[in-house]
């Protein structure tokens, strides 16, 4: 990959976020204060506005490039797994939910994987998959401000988003065979 082609607005921007683990980290390590669970709060938001500006720069100046394709996409999944694992870690999230995520997020990179090694071709995110991450992470988010959990907004968004975590990981599979199809049938 060229240079000019890894060092956008947009992939700098996905950069930004995947070292945003950094300080999470340290927040994390004091937890227990309810300011020290704003300040996670405050790096997700960071870090959900980072992602919106980086797909909109991506678009906006033509940026979209393979390594884009690769770095978004890492670092929504590094930042994501490291919260639910700290999270469930400290028993703030069920074992079925930490286990919905992880295993879609693996599954999804092993597949992502093997699909471009077999057919050179990197799926890229989509609307689903974006979809899926803004609700886990607003899932993520009330959970680090501590709302109720019984509350009505907040089942929704749970619910939901154990939804879209079945659905967008059907979806990827859908696009991942569609894709080796049509790789099969252009070798024909």
């Amino acid at each position: 990959m060229k240079k000019n082609k890894i060092l956008t607005v947009s992939n700098l921007l996905s950069f930004v976020r995947l070292l945003l683990i950094i300080p999470v980290w340290i927040f994390f390590n004091n937890f227990p204060d309810q300011n020290f669970r704003y300040l996670v709060a405050a790096a997700g938001i960071f870090a959900v506005i980072t992602d919106v500006l980086d797909g909109y720069f991506a678009r906006k100046f033509n940026e979209v490039t393979e390594a884009g394709k690769i770095i978004d996409p890492l670092a929504d999944k590094v930042l994501v797994g490291f919260v639910v694992i700290k999270l469930f870690l400290i028993g703030e999230i069920p074992t079925y939910y930490f286990s919905m995520i992880l295993a879609r997020d693996v599954l999804i990179l092993i597949g992502g994987s093997l699909l471009a090694a077999k057919t050179k071709f990197i799926l890229p995110s989509d609307k689903y998959g974006k979809a899926t991450v803004v609700s886990i992470g607003l899932v993520l988010l009330l959970i680090l401000i501590n709302v109720d959990r019984e509350s009505i907004y907040f089942l929704f968004l749970y619910y939901l988003s154990i939804g879209l975590i079945i659905f967008s990981f059907g979806n990827y599979v859908y696009k991942g065979i569609s894709a080796i199809n049509k790789s099969y049938n252009e070798a024909v």
